[in-house]
């Protein structure tokens, strides 16, 4: 809520009328005309998580580069495309059609900001536009995005007893780390452990504490749900260095599951789910969150799918009913696979854009994140990233360079220029 705030006094303080709905969601209006260009931003911020060199919640500029959560994805991008705008107001430039400026703060969870907004701002949809969420040249095709819960029971009656695992903040970030509480008949655990980092290039430790359990944690690298591939997934490693012990019934179902099937396998291929289009590309997966504990009678891992359109929800679910787990349930909210053509006129001319400001040659792409762009028929995600830039989104220490948000504001500029003037 405050950064919402903060963000329309900023546009009140520029001269733009502004709404607050509900503190769900607001926007800013700028120009007239019977179109109306939406721009999306997002305030809200996956949560920091550990590894910072800095403060993740006070900004700070090292060596040309912004550190703070947010950086990146999305508070810099949404701001960087606002001072594009007001170059376009303070230039005094005539219109066509109106921008509606939108920004939300949920959506690195369930977009429930953008359900209540459009329920009750009492406007349309914009005709078109862009979300400042992704990178250039630009991103026409997001694939789906559904969560499915894989639930197991919590008995635990083998030689080494699973008291608990747990690992992950959320669904769409690798789990940094895991932390899991055992004991039992653990002989050469600590040998055992030193062999593991050694084999897999990680790092963990164990602790015994003072009810003689031993607490087990590996650590991982974060990475956004959509490139799980770029990560280390703390938990399944934790798993699979687990699975070499004799746990039994859930405890051994959970652990194997994790640690045989899930760990590494990005594109569920060993889930048995996998697919692939030659348009949206290939189903991607991420094991989300953990959460076992043995008193419990419902434990989960939760899995993030990103999948193509040749593909739904329903047949992801029945695919992985096969493993045998006590149930597979689906996530209330999710998301369809989204694509605006290349030959929109819109898509033309922020392509068109780009390659005047970078000299480089504009294509499309279709990507696993999901962004605002995907709200509108006529949507996109435009920018901020460029080509070759180091994406440290939804990781420790996210940054993004200053010199590529003034990049990104002069393009942000005259694409919006020349889709109102």
């Amino acid at each position: 809520m405050r950064a919402l705030d903060k963000f329309l006094e900023i546009a009140q303080r520029d001269g733009y009328p502004t709404k607050n709905v509900d503190n769900y969601a607001g926007h800013f209006e700028f120009g007239e005309g019977d179109e109306v260009l939406g721009i999306f931003g997002h305030l809200d911020v996956v949560p920091a998580g550990s590894g910072w060199n800095t403060d993740p919640y006070e900004p700070q500029i090292i060596d040309g580069k912004l550190f703070a959560r947010g950086s990146s994805d999305d508070k810099g991008p949404t701001m960087a495309c606002y001072y594009g705008l007001k170059i376009i107001k303070e230039l005094g430039l005539s219109t066509s059609k109106k921008v509606r400026f939108i920004v939300g703060t949920d959506e690195e969870s369930g977009w429930a900001d953008m359900d209540y907004y459009f329920e009750h701002v009492g406007l349309p949809l914009p005709d078109f536009g862009f979300s400042p969420d992704a990178e250039f040249p630009i991103i026409n095709g997001e694939k789906g995005n559904i969560t499915a819960y894989l639930h197991f029971a919590g008995e635990n009656s083998g030689a080494a007893k699973l008291h608990s695992f747990t690992g992950g903040l959320r669904e769409n970030m690798v789990p940094e780390s895991a932390t899991a509480i055992i004991s039992g008949d653990l002989a050469d655990l600590d040998s055992k452990l030193v062999d593991f980092t050694a084999a897999y290039g990680i790092k963990a430790d164990a602790e015994t504490l003072e009810n003689g359990q031993v607490q087990v944690t590996v650590i991982g690298k974060s990475a956004h749900g959509s490139t799980p591939e770029e990560g280390v997934n703390g938990a399944t490693y934790l798993a699979k260095f687990l699975s070499q012990f004799a746990f039994d019934e859930a405890a051994k179902a959970y652990l194997d599951l994790a640690g045989q099937v899930l760990l590494e396998d990005h594109d569920a291929k060993k889930l048995g789910v996998a697919i692939y289009d030659e348009q949206m590309g290939a189903l991607s997966m991420n094991a989300g969150v953990f959460k076992f504990d043995e008193t419990s009678s419902d434990n989960t891992i939760a899995l993030n799918f990103r999948y193509p359109k040749n593909t739904n929800p329903e047949t992801i679910k029945a695919g992985l009913e096969k493993l045998g787990v006590e149930a597979v349930s689906l996530s209330e909210h999710g998301h369809t696979p989204h694509y605006c053509p290349i030959d929109d006129p819109m898509v033309a001319t922020l392509l068109s854009v780009y390659e005047k400001h970078t000299g480089l040659k504009g294509h499309e792409q279709v990507i696993g994140g999901g962004t605002f762009g995907r709200l509108l028929k006529r949507g996109v995600a435009y920018g901020a990233m460029f080509p070759g830039d180091v994406n440290t989104m939804h990781q420790a220490n996210e940054f993004i360079e200053v010199e590529q948000l003034y990049r990104a504001a002069a393009i942000y500029a005259e694409a919006i220029y020349e889709l109102i003037k």
